[in-house]
């Protein structure tokens, strides 16, 4: 706690580590009054009936920051953004080109690579603003509309969108942290006085052990993420010596991190993604009169967070999904070649495609343990509402991981600005 305290000393009275701090505090704030501002033509009263009986867009208020559940012009959030980076890092595998300039062209080349996300985020902002408009315009949500409401309100999200994407990269740039996961992670945190407001009107005195229970289960899954989340597989790497002229140069030892949960919170974005999308297509359905059309919207409506089905497909998809982002975006191949070019070697394994299949095989295995503890965070709260029938206490897993992730990334963040202000 003493040192905690130093470090905060630390940061107040450093004048560029607090300027970084206020600065990401006001962008936060100007993101929660955006998020206070709505499009034109709602109707309240349906959007909270809505909201309160569609999981879907539970998940998609999740990452608007909150923007979702009052309509407002920032209402896609970060996610047209995120599904950006998602795609662009997937077509590595396909276009040699892209691969290229990811893993090959160093700096120069991550930041064109940054740019061709940002150009890619306009189009699917709009293919995503229009569909969601569209939705609530079925629903009864948006009323009396014109075509040129329509096309305003389309505008207005997209640039909404746009803007976030910006203020993400300014704090990024000059603040402390990743921008992007800080307003995601504003977001969460924002709902959570609603939220204990519900469970506070719905408290039983009765359900006290089960409430105690609760709370016990959401330290122990607090602990389990920053366990996994920190763990890593160190493999040791040697530098073999080389002489230059009448002096030795390397010979030194270090060690090559594997990182359990390699993959992140993306598995779960990806398996969501695909889980969702029947029920917003049966949501759109829902606005047609045809009787085999209705039965084929409520199928697919059904299809929720509730079903035993949904919770296995779920796991399965965040097991499958996260191997698949891993292979993605670890090349062991690339890495044994880079080793093998500053000629560091593995005690005991052979440099060039040997080195490539080891660290394949050990990040197999440890990805295996990342895979399931991915899949258990995804179906926890599915988990705790069949063990409690309350669905107030469904513990929001990847709420709680994107919160964790985020905090203990700030934390490093903060300590490596004081150790550069130190030295």
């Amino acid at each position: 706690m003493l040192n905690f305290w130093n470090k905060m000393k630390l940061v107040w009275t450093d004048t560029s580590l607090r300027k970084r701090v206020f600065f990401v505090l006001f962008i936060l704030i100007l993101f929660r009054l955006l998020s206070a501002i709505p499009i034109p033509g709602i109707d309240t009263l349906q959007l909270n009936r809505f909201l309160s009986n569609n999981q879907f867009f539970g998940i998609l208020n999740i990452f608007s920051g909150g923007g979702l559940s009052n309509l407002s012009i920032i209402m896609l959030g970060v996610g047209p953004y995120i599904t950006s980076s998602i795609i662009m890092q997937l077509l590595t595998i396909m276009v040699p080109a892209l691969k290229k300039i990811y893993h090959e062209e160093g700096e120069a080349g991550r930041k064109r690579f940054t740019q061709y996300s940002r150009l890619l985020t306009v189009p699917l902002a709009g293919l995503q603003g229009f569909a969601l408009l569209a939705i609530l315009e079925s629903q009864n949500i948006l009323v009396n509309l014109t075509a040129f409401d329509r096309v305003t309100n389309l505008i207005i999200v997209v640039a909404g969108s746009i803007l976030l994407m910006w203020l993400g990269e300014l704090v990024s740039e000059f603040g402390i942290g990743n921008g992007v996961s800080l307003i995601i992670f504003a977001g969460i945190v924002a709902t959570l006085p609603s939220q204990v407001s519900q469970l506070a009107f719905t408290f039983d005195v009765s359900q006290v052990p089960l409430y105690l229970m609760f709370m016990v289960v959401g330290v122990l899954v607090i602990a389990g993420i920053v366990l996994v989340t920190e763990a890593e597989r160190p493999i040791p790497v040697t530098y073999a010596k080389r002489v230059r002229g009448m002096k030795m140069y390397g010979g030194g030892s270090t060690y090559l991190p594997l990182r359990v949960n390699q993959a992140g919170v993306i598995p779960i974005i990806f398996a969501l993604s695909i889980l969702l999308f029947p029920q917003m297509i049966g949501t759109f359905l829902s606005r047609f009169d045809n009787v085999i059309i209705a039965k084929i919207s409520s199928l697919l409506i059904s299809f929720t967070q509730t079903s035993v089905l949904y919770a296995i497909l779920y796991f399965i998809l965040v097991f499958l999904f996260t191997y698949f982002y891993t292979a993605v975006t670890f090349d062991p191949e690339a890495l044994s070649t880079n080793l093998q070019k500053n000629g560091a070697f593995i005690p005991g394994i052979r440099p060039g495609a040997s080195t490539s299949d080891y660290i394949s095989k050990v990040l197999s295995r440890i990805t295996l343990l990342g895979a399931v503890f991915l899949g258990f965070i995804a179906v926890l709260p599915l988990i705790m509402q069949f063990a409690t029938g309350i669905a107030a206490l469904a513990l929001g897993g990847t709420s709680i991981l994107i919160v964790v992730s985020v905090v203990l990334d700030l934390m490093k963040k903060v300590d490596s600005q004081i150790s550069m202000r130190e030295y």
